[in-house]
């Protein structure tokens, strides 16, 4: 599950990156809009967090722009701005729902579910991806192959979303690093091959055909057909 978090406070940026990592969504972040709408038009998101004390934009105005070039996520709202009208005029302006600082992070996770839900009709794929016989529940964090449940780490859930979203794509290292870690480890670090020596030992177990290639010297493929 992709999301794109706009906050420029240091320390809850890298909190919530962290947080929202753990629990299994691939995160973006911007501390502005300018750069938030860069990455918004690079690729979709499946929701959003956007604060509205932004250096460059108020957050409202942002989104508002977001919603002008064609971004439909959800949008959560995060902000210090408590007032009853400056609530009102956040759902008003595009937001989806509103949560003020300082905040429970359960309670962010659960208004994430809720909105991914709501904006998830009976039957919407959107919440599923399908690769062949592998099938990754967005919503659950749950990934099955033939049927049978794969018990995956948070981090290989994530993993294994990425490269379900690149299906038939090779990717390398580096963009494994960039989107399933944020870059948050050093690149020569071996532990893009630990996790998908891991994750290849769930997903092609038990004499299954193997999905997951390994491109020497260039990277991985998941593969489509």
């Amino acid at each position: 599950m992709r999301l794109l978090l706009v906050e420029d406070e240091h320390d809850i940026q890298t909190f919530l990156r962290n947080s929202l990592t753990e629990a299994g969504y691939q995160v973006d972040v911007a501390s502005d809009g300018k750069k938030a709408e860069a990455l918004a038009l690079e690729a979709p998101y499946d929701i959003l967090i956007v604060d509205l004390g932004l250096p460059d934009i108020d957050g409202i105005s942002l989104i508002l722009r977001l919603r002008q070039i064609g971004v439909t996520a959800p949008v959560l709202i995060l902000s210090a701005r408590r007032s009853v009208d400056d609530r009102v005029r956040g759902l008003e302006h595009g937001g989806d729902d509103y949560l003020t600082k300082p905040f429970a992070l359960a309670e962010l996770l659960a208004r994430l579910r809720n909105l991914l839900k709501r904006n998830s009709p009976a039957g919407n794929e959107a919440t599923r991806l399908h690769v062949l016989d592998l099938e990754l529940d967005l919503l659950r964090r749950e990934a099955t192959r033939s049927g049978q449940i794969l018990q995956l780490t948070p981090q290989e859930f994530v993993l294994l979303e990425y490269l379900c979203r690149n299906a038939g794509r090779v990717v390398t290292r580096s963009m494994i690093l960039d989107k399933v870690w944020g870059m948050r480890i050093q690149p020569d670090t071996n532990v893009v091959d630990v996790h998908i020596y891991r994750l290849r030992g769930k997903v092609d177990a038990r004499g299954q055909q193997p999905l997951i290639r390994t491109l020497r010297g260039v990277g991985y493929v998941l593969k489509d057909r």
